[in-house]
């Protein structure tokens, strides 16, 4: 949660986990005792809590700077990341992760992480390269304290500048709409299309994040309130680190991913403060493709792909992935003109398809090629980050010298993915509610389901949609993953119980403090549960003594989730 106020001539002072405002002094700022920079050239200050406020003279030792702290203080967990992100985690986490590893090799996670840094412009890609230096320097230390690393049989491995990306992109690829495609698919052939709708997700979900934001006229204080609420599963540790940033050119509280530079979620400069819900945003397509193994001209093997002018080249190669416990496992990488395959069955021999008429036109010959067996099918996988180059990591460093909302809306032109739904207000009492992203425009039949690589309509047009913008109405605006601002980009979205409570409880008073607001983020009524309860409680025959005392004490309860 931010109150945005006027901040003073000198550093500001931002808000602490204490609700107290403090300067960070020199007195403050102890030599840090983390190896890994020359003497002085960063501070640390841990409050209370242990969170680190880090100092440093310029933007890049800054950087250095929270790789450091960051190594040492997740350690375990971004190196965890790092090998997710690289397809070996199952190397040392054992066989059930081989499953993600194959994912994320088919799905490029890598590659694509390597050419998003190639694509950044030089600034940013030294403030990046700066933060890896910086894990890589303090993480051998780092390890030596984790026990983790000695019962895993683990050593540090080398975090080389793309690193940050691709663990945001290992964090992120299940975001937007590729799963939900697959589910559908499946509920659909096993149950019929009709039975579809029957399982959308605008219905109870089980995480979700939320956000609002009030205008200065409804606050006690005449600046604008900001809150930011992230839901996430349980996750230990969290994939959120609290963190303070400061050099002379900007200082910044907020919420960081480890193993990624900056604050890019929730973040507040002590002039402007913004937070993030998930858009729900459809942005990523699935695309059945027919293969078939082939030779080239000099007799060496080769993958070919179905698409809309005929048989394409594919790139294909085979990758070995170690299981630690098991022996090593051999899995073919295989990506399209559309996209990296990441669901693949046996691709079939040219040599075994079925014979076609002699006499027949090539363009029919091909077609009866391909339609000659399902073996080949497979689903390759489109999605902004790799078709663009670009992750929108320019952004990331803007956002940290941002004094106003026009700064955080500017440096959000630049975001692709993930799409978000963005809030942000500043000193000014400027306020921005948008989504940030990059959406293709492409038929409606790509965001329902999958679609065919060799139709023409199912193609990315090249252009992106205009990201929609939002007025702040009645004093206050919501974001919780339900219809509203991002309607346009999405196909399913989290049900609005959620959003409804927030206004009710927003609506239930004409001003709001920020010690009042936190009322909001620890209410516990669950409107959701009285969906279910209705029905549970509804008078039924033949119940046994047990069953109907469980329905009374359903009935009787207040729909709080305390404990």
């Amino acid at each position: 949660m931010s109150t945005v106020r006027p901040a003073s001539a000198r550093t500001p002072d931002l808000p602490q986990a204490d609700g107290r405002q403090r300067h960070l002094t020199s007195r403050q700022q102890p030599q840090s005792e983390e190896p890994g920079l020359p003497r002085a050239r960063h501070r640390i200050h841990r409050d209370p809590y242990g969170i680190p406020h880090v100092w440093a003279p310029d933007a890049l030792e800054l950087a250095r700077a929270q790789g450091v702290v960051t190594a040492r203080d997740r350690g375990w967990q971004i190196e965890v990341e790092r090998h997710r992100a690289l397809g070996s985690s199952a190397s040392f986490l054992g066989p059930e992760h081989l499953s993600w590893d194959v994912l994320a090799r088919r799905a490029r996670l890598a590659d694509t992480a390597r050419r998003c840094y190639e694509a950044l412009d030089d600034g940013t890609a030294a403030w990046v390269r700066a933060y890896a230096e910086g894990v890589d320097s303090a993480l051998p230390e780092a390890a030596r304290r984790a026990p983790e690393f000695d019962h895993a049989g683990l050593r540090p491995g080398a975090w080389e500048p793309w690193v940050p990306l691709a663990v945001w992109l290992s964090h992120h690829l299940l975001f937007a709409g590729f799963p939900a495609k697959l589910w559908r698919d499946r509920v659909g052939s096993a149950l019929g299309p009709d039975a579809v709708a029957s399982f959308a997700t605008d219905g109870p979900g089980t995480a979700g994040s939320n956000g609002w934001l009030l205008t200065p006229q409804r606050t006690t204080t005449g600046a604008p309130l900001l809150a930011g609420d992230p839901h996430r599963f349980i996750e230990a540790p969290g994939v959120y680190q609290q963190i303070r940033l400061a050099c002379p050119e900007f200082d910044v509280v907020g919420l960081a991913v480890p193993g990624v530079p900056g604050i890019a979620h929730f973040g507040h400069t002590g002039h402007v403060a913004w937070a993030i819900t998930n858009a729900m945003a459809d942005y990523q397509d699935l695309y059945r493709e027919r293969l078939r193994r082939t030779r080239r001209p000099d007799g060496t093997p080769a993958v070919e792909a179905w698409g809309p002018d005929g048989w394409e080249p594919a790139d294909a190669r085979t990758e070995t992935f170690l299981v630690a416990g098991g022996d090593p496992v051999e899995a073919e990488i295989v990506e399209t003109a559309r996209g990296p395959v990441v669901v693949q069955g046996p691709i079939p021999d040219t040599a075994e398809e079925a014979e076609v008429e002699t006499d027949a036109s090539e363009a029919e010959t091909d077609a009866a090629e391909a339609d000659a067996s399902d073996r080949g099918t497979a689903l390759a996988l489109r999605l902004p980050a790799r078709v663009l180059g670009s992750l929108g990591f320019d952004a990331l460093p803007a956002l940290l010298r941002a004094r106003t909302v026009a700064d955080v809306d500017a440096a959000l032109d630049e975001w692709v993915e993930p799409v978000n739904v963005v809030m942000a207000a500043d000193t000014a009492g400027g306020l921005l509610h948008r989504v940030a992203g990059a959406v293709p425009v492409r038929p409606d039949a790509n965001r329902r389901g999958l679609v065919d690589a060799w139709d023409p309509a199912a193609a990315w047009s090249g252009e992106w949609e205009a990201m929609p913008r939002g007025e702040v109405s009645d004093g206050r605006a919501v974001m919780a993953n339900a219809r509203g601002v991002a309607t346009p980009l999405g196909s399913e979205f989290a049900a609005a119980h959620r959003a409804r409570r927030i206004a009710e409880l927003l609506d239930s008073r004409p001003r709001w403090s920020p010690a009042d607001i936190t009322a909001v983020h620890t209410d516990t009524f669950s409107p959701g549960a009285s969906v279910l309860i209705a029905r549970l409680v509804e008078p039924l025959a033949g119940l046994s003594p047990e069953a109907a005392s469980l329905r009374r004490e359903l009935d009787a309860w207040d729909r709080h989730m305390g404990a």
